[in-house]
């Protein structure tokens, strides 16, 4: 399934941060990440009364070097969401 908007995904140790150069949606559950990723789009104006297709990639990086091999897939998303 193709995205319609790629994301970057953390846990900063609090919450969940999804961010792209355009946009950025926190929280502290991944359903508060995903309401508040509503919310932004919203905000953000050109997606309303649109269902999009986001993909969240986890930043490997904050990972520690020696457990990136065994969790490749750690932790990638996939949302849709209504705006």
């Amino acid at each position: 399934m193709k995205s319609d908007i790629d994301m970057v995904i953390v846990h900063d140790g609090e919450q969940w941060i999804a961010r792209n150069d355009d946009l950025q949606a926190a929280g502290r559950t991944l359903p508060e990440l995903d309401a508040d990723l509503a919310r932004t789009l919203r905000r953000a104006g050109g997606y309303q009364g649109r269902t999009l297709t986001v993909f969240m990639g986890f930043d490997f990086a904050t990972l520690p070097a020696w457990i990136r091999q065994y969790a490749p897939h750690y932790f990638n998303r996939l949302v849709r969401v209504e705006v």
